[in-house]
């Protein structure tokens, strides 16, 4: 049985994973590239910083370590780091608002099905 998840120590399975999925990793690995980089329209430092909005919406460890990363190098400070944070934590938020209309949508459109 596993005792910790998210490990560092999972980075050892880069290479099994890609391996085991080539042409979809090779895919992935494309567009991972071509969105991050430096000879966009958008500068890199909003680059990272939108990218560490997604991931922290996300939740992904690994690519909140590697954008912050990013974004310090892109000359982000800590206190856009510190905006990014809260506008994330907001979106998603909103997120929730506005999946939660689908839901009021659905148990008003299945409330109808049980009474008639």
């Amino acid at each position: 049985m596993t005792t910790e998840y998210q490990s560092p120590k999972d980075r050892a399975y880069v290479e099994t994973l890609i391996n085991a999925a080539s042409k979809e990793a090779a895919a992935f690995l494309n567009l991972k590239y071509t969105a991050e980089r430096k000879d966009g329209v958008i500068p890199i430092k909003y680059r990272e910083l939108m990218s560490v909005a997604v991931a922290l919406t996300t939740q992904c460890a690994y690519c909140i370590e590697s954008h912050i990363k990013n974004a310090v190098e892109a000359g982000a400070t800590r206190e856009e780091i510190a905006e990014t944070v809260f506008i994330a934590a907001a979106l998603r938020a909103g997120g929730a608002v506005g999946t939660g209309l689908l839901a009021m949508r659905l148990f008003e459109d299945e409330k109808k099905n049980v009474t008639t």
